[in-house]
């Protein structure tokens, strides 16, 4: 009995030690580690890292602050199901999806008003329209905005889903593909696709700002229900990055250039392509987050059960940007 008691006192010890190595709480009430992606297509998130602002924010108390790169919407938010991180960057529309499929995240924030994605073909391919697509390779990454852009483009054109051969690949892979003519085109997403532009004259053959759904900062609801001075706190830097990019495109640019490895022009390219000027959640993200979730129930992609304004009011969460921006 003495030893049952003894290995029972142990596990319960082990419990116990393992709850308080967890990677984003502590004992005392603050977080032991800030853990947030970066991206490519969040250029906020480049000059936020650069400059260290959240690692200066935080120092005295003692949290880490951890990096975790994002090459997509649909990693984000795989980071954040999986708890490996507390902040991710994401599309609205993406964020939308995973929100219905059971995802325990809030969106705090908007990094900005992007043209980040459009359709993509190469010069002399005979793809100049949605039309042509029929029967074609369009190269895509599920679960992200390129990829919710192509539905909306092909549903608005008339053309089904299932007359176009979607081939699942990550972002810079299906630039690759498209360049190497793999595919016929490509559902393209910066700074991918500006290179493309410029380095092989790669033709946007169809663009539609509307469609590109924002850049949303998206929290895990228990960082959010822990933390929320920290949730705070983690947005007024995000909203220094903001107001620094705003003032400094040519620096900002280049930040862009040296972490993903482009061109400066490129860089700024892309940034071109980018409002940074709407920081707080809306009535205008709202507003698009319905109507591309219309469109994805139609194509089946989340539940046709699901109240769709109902969960995109659960998704957005104004009140801690509105009081960051207001404080700027």
């Amino acid at each position: 009995m003495k030893k049952i008691m003894y290995v029972a006192i142990g596990m319960i010890g082990l419990v116990l030690l393992l709850a308080g190595c967890s990677s984003s709480t502590s004992s005392d009430g603050q977080p032991e580690k800030i853990r947030l992606d970066y991206a490519y297509y969040s250029p906020t998130s480049l000059v936020l890292k650069e400059f260290g602002w959240l690692e200066e924010e935080f120092s005295e108390e003692g949290i880490e602050i951890e990096w975790v790169l994002s090459q997509g919407s649909n990693k984000a938010l795989e980071f954040l199901n999986s708890n490996s991180v507390d902040f991710g960057s994401a599309a609205g529309a993406a964020s939308l999806m995973s929100k219905s499929n059971g995802a325990p995240i809030k969106n705090v924030y908007i990094f900005s008003k992007p043209e980040w994605t459009a359709l993509v073909a190469n010069p002399g391919s005979g793809v100049e329209t949605i039309l042509n697509l029929e029967g074609k390779q369009v190269a895509a990454t599920l679960g992200t905005d390129p990829y919710i852009f192509l539905l909306r483009s092909l549903n608005e054109a008339g053309v089904s889903a299932d007359d176009v051969e979607i081939v699942n690949l990550q972002h810079g892979d299906g630039a690759s593909a498209l360049a190497s003519a793999s595919v016929d085109a490509w559902a393209g997403l910066d700074p991918h696709m500006a290179r493309l532009e410029l380095e092989s004259d790669a033709k946007l053959f169809y663009r539609n700002p509307d469609f590109n759904t924002y850049g949303f900062l998206n929290v895990r609801e228990d960082f959010l229900g822990d933390y929320p001075d920290y949730v705070h706190r983690v947005i007024q830097a995000y909203e220094r990055a903001r107001q620094w990019t705003i003032d400094n495109p040519e620096e900002a640019a280049e930040i862009l250039a040296d972490e993903a490895s482009i061109e400066l022009e490129v860089a700024k390219k892309q940034l071109e392509r980018n409002d940074f000027s709407e920081a707080i959640p809306a009535d205008v993200h709202y507003d698009a987050l319905v109507e591309a979730g219309r469109i994805l129930q139609e194509g089946e992609e989340i539940d046709a059960a699901i109240d769709i304004k109902e969960i995109t009011s659960e998704l957005i969460e104004s009140s801690f940007a509105e009081e960051a921006v207001e404080q700027e």
